[in-house]
């Protein structure tokens, strides 16, 4: 079956042939009209009372922080978010590795405790279970600082390598029921970058320089993977509201 989204989530047409499926792509003229329809699809995902875990990927700058925030806002207690970016390896380790200079990168994390953090979600008999959060301040994780209840219905897990197939991340996708990806033209994506690295407290050059040998190769990383996604959201331009 074939599935053809437009705007405002309007399903167009669907159409049977012996080709391979095709990918939906979601395409909303708003921010909020995009929530609404996640938002609609997750409430879906969870009527049968049994957990779900969520995957939200996208290149570097694609909103995927943010676009997390406002599903757990309203979502609720129904949902918790684990960020993929708590399994950062620390800077210490990273330097000894000399991997501190491109942090961020796929060897950068350690992805076999991410997958036992989502395999231990799936099948959660404890009544807490913790995930670990990434602090932006000191720029290291966290541990234990995102309590997760037995009884929590949607797990919305958020990170750039979610669909990648080597490295030990291929380990990720068979433990997640859905992935989302967010899809940003790759202009919008490098001002944001280069934004966020000031933000971070990087002088324009070095902002500049980051991206260009850090995010960006990342972001090409994470964009040839787009089409192993359940589902595509074309992000609307007509918001400023993307940090993730």
């Amino acid at each position: 079956m074939h599935k053809r989204y437009y705007a405002g989530g309007v399903r167009a047409r669907e159409e049977s042939s012996g080709v391979s499926k095709q990918q939906p792509v979601y395409r909303a003229e708003s921010f909020d009209r995009m929530l609404e329809y996640m938002v609609e699809r997750t409430r879906d995902s969870i009527s049968s009372g049994e957990r779900k875990i969520l995957g939200m990927t996208g290149p570097p700058g694609s909103g995927k922080s943010t676009v997390c925030r406002a599903l757990g806002e309203v979502l609720g207690a129904r949902a918790a978010i684990v960020e993929m970016d708590g399994f950062h390896l620390a800077n210490s380790e990273l330097t000894r590795l000399s991997r501190r200079d491109r942090k961020g990168a796929p060897d950068t994390f350690d992805v076999d405790g991410y997958v036992a953090l989502l395999g231990r979600l799936r099948e959660q008999d404890s009544e807490v279970v913790y995930a670990p959060r990434f602090d932006r301040g000191s720029e290291e994780s966290v541990g234990s600082a995102v309590p997760i209840v037995r009884s929590t219905a949607l797990i919305i897990t958020e990170g750039n390598y979610l669909l990648c197939a080597d490295g030990g991340w291929q380990c990720v996708r068979p433990v997640l029921d859905e992935v989302w990806y967010l899809d940003v033209a790759q202009n919008i994506l490098t001002e944001r970058l280069i934004s966020r690295q000031r933000r971070y407290g990087k002088a324009l050059a070095d902002a500049r320089a980051w991206t260009a040998r850090v995010d960006l190769p990342n972001s090409n990383i994470v964009a040839g993977e787009r089409d192993r996604a359940d589902l595509v959201f074309v992000v609307p331009e007509d918001s400023n509201l993307y940090r993730g």
